[in-house]
């Protein structure tokens, strides 16, 4: 069990406010408002103690660093803005997307990405 601390309250706050999944460095960023002082390394360490309680999950993104999302999300997919590089959340998916495999292969999970330019850049 993780005792509280300031450090760990900013960072849960960072996804509690969040409306899209963070990096490790966003979640840097955002927290230090609250503590100037938060080092890239507690933000490793609680990123990875909130995963294992089931706080927030991890997202692959590939072909970059693993970004960061509140666990009880339901399901949805991704937006990868090529040109800044942050994540947004894509609501829904597609019916019978798992009508597409191959005959015999039994779907557990999936994960889309869509790729473009966010509207800010």
């Amino acid at each position: 069990m993780n005792r509280k601390t300031r450090q760990r309250d900013a960072i849960r706050g960072v996804f509690k406010r969040s409306e899209r999944p963070l990096a490790p460095l966003e979640v840097l960023a955002e927290a230090q408002s609250d503590v100037p002082g938060l080092g890239i390394a507690t933000v490793y360490r609680t990123l990875k103690s909130l995963v294992e309680e089931g706080h927030i999950k991890p997202i692959d993104v590939p072909g970059q660093s693993t970004c960061y999302e509140a666990s009880d999300l339901d399901h949805h997919h991704h937006f990868h803005c090529q040109t800044c590089g942050k994540v947004y959340d894509v609501e829904g998916c597609l019916a019978g997307i798992g009508q597409m495999c191959p005959a015999g292969f039994k779907v557990q999970s999936h994960e889309i990405f869509f790729y473009g330019v966010c509207p800010a850049c």
